[in-house]
């Protein structure tokens, strides 16, 4: 009887798993115990084995059925080349490379790099204010950009000269390296790496660009900065990027924008915060408040009796929406009463008149603190002098 774990569960699937549910339970097993990934370790080599025999079986449905009908048995009568109970894995270079594309140097299919490619974006950053960030503005920024060289219009060649086509991948732009593996041989597709993807070799350079088709300079861009944007989010400007190769667009600019922060205002999504401090007789008695926000100040009638830290709410007055501008957030404020540091002599009695009048808090525990002065008396201990006094006073 054979010793053989079972297929489904080495690749950690039920009997009833679908083709696409097995190939990644397979990936999976297979990336973790690849040799690449665990040099030496022969017992990941062993699982790595057993993942690739498990997979080829089930992935057959042929070869599964009788799988599922008979078990290892299956396929061990007679045995077979191959060494993994009689089944030849020389077909498994396809499905690994299906699988895993290049990952691990695997796969056989052979991709088209000297076709026309996107250039690459460039990525740069922008300070803007609060405000700025809140309703949007325009800044220039000045950066280095390639542009197709004048002299050989992108070839790199010198004038009068053509670029060649490269030797080692016949133009192609890949070269193809054939080894061999646990699964028969398997091809590794690489950029070549001598005319780097382009399928080209420039012999004669073109004195301006040096050969490489391209020459920089500093350029102005005009940036606009969309009203709503956040600190950290980006603008993208189109094909402001690095040129493209073979023909291909040029790639963008890529502007992060860091907003600086505010005196007053917090951010929080769309909405703003900020805090304003009122005075004890606008808590008490009511009244008109100028608040900031940031379409300029607001005057707000404050309700009698209102208590420190009440929230406001002022609505439409917070940060637009990036989608539609229209539809702006709220601006919360929070109310604290301000306590006066200096008070004229007048002041302080008209304060005083106000206590008396409104429940005498300053003196509502005066007759707390005569009973304690007149216990910490009693209670106190006499000292030597004390004694001594009394004595005198005694013989008197």
């Amino acid at each position: 009887m054979s010793d053989k774990r079972d297929y489904y569960e080495v690749l950690g699937v039920t009997k009833g798993v679908s083709e696409a549910d097995l190939k990644k339970a397979y990936r999976k097993v297979a990336k973790k115990y690849h040799p690449d990934t665990n040099p030496g370790d022969k017992e990941a080599e062993e699982k790595f084995k057993e993942a690739a025999e498990a997979y080829a079986v089930l992935s057959d449905p042929e070869k599964r059925a009788k799988y599922d009908q008979y078990g290892h048995a299956a396929f061990e009568q007679g045995g077979g080349p191959g060494g993994f109970g009689g089944f030849d894995f020389s077909d498994m270079g396809d499905i690994f490379g299906d699988i895993f594309g290049d990952m691990f140097g695997g796969g056989s299919r052979q991709r088209q790099s000297n076709g026309p490619v996107k250039g690459a974006n460039i990525k740069t950053t922008v300070r803007v204010s609060f405000t700025d960030a809140v309703f949007g503005t325009q800044t220039e920024l000045e950066l280095p950009l390639k542009d197709e060289c004048t002299v050989c219009h992108g070839t790199g060649a010198q004038p009068g000269h053509q670029p060649e086509t490269c030797s080692k991948c016949a133009g192609k732009g890949q070269v193809v390296y054939t080894s061999q593996s646990f699964f028969g041989t398997v091809q590794n597709v690489q950029t070549c790496p001598n005319c780097g993807g382009s399928g080209k070799i420039v012999k004669e350079k073109c004195p301006k660009c040096a050969g490489t088709g391209y020459t920089s300079s500093r350029k102005k861009i005009k940036v606009t900065i969309p009203a709503g944007i956040d600190n950290g989010q980006s603008v993208r400007i189109r094909e402001k990027g690095e040129p493209g190769v073979n023909g291909g667009p040029r790639g963008d600019l890529l502007v992060e924008v860091n907003v600086s922060r505010h005196p007053i205002f917090q951010r929080q999504d769309m909405h703003i915060f900020s805090t304003v401090a009122i005075s004890f007789a606008v808590a008490t008695l009511g009244g008109d408040v100028k608040i900031p926000t940031v379409d300029g100040d607001v005057l707000y009638t404050v309700k009698p009796g209102t208590k420190t830290d009440t929230k406001v709410r002022l609505k439409g007055k917070g940060v637009p929406s990036l989608r539609n501008t229209q539809v702006r957030g709220d601006h919360y404020v929070t109310l604290v009463i301000q306590t006066p540091e200096r008070l004229s002599a007048e002041a302080k009695e008209a304060l005083r008149k106000f206590d008396e009048l409104s429940g005498n808090t300053l003196h509502q525990h005066d007759d707390l603190a005569t009973k304690s002065e007149k216990s910490e008396k009693k209670g106190k201990k006499k000292g030597f002098m004390d004694k001594m006094k009394e004595a005198f006073e005694d013989k008197e």
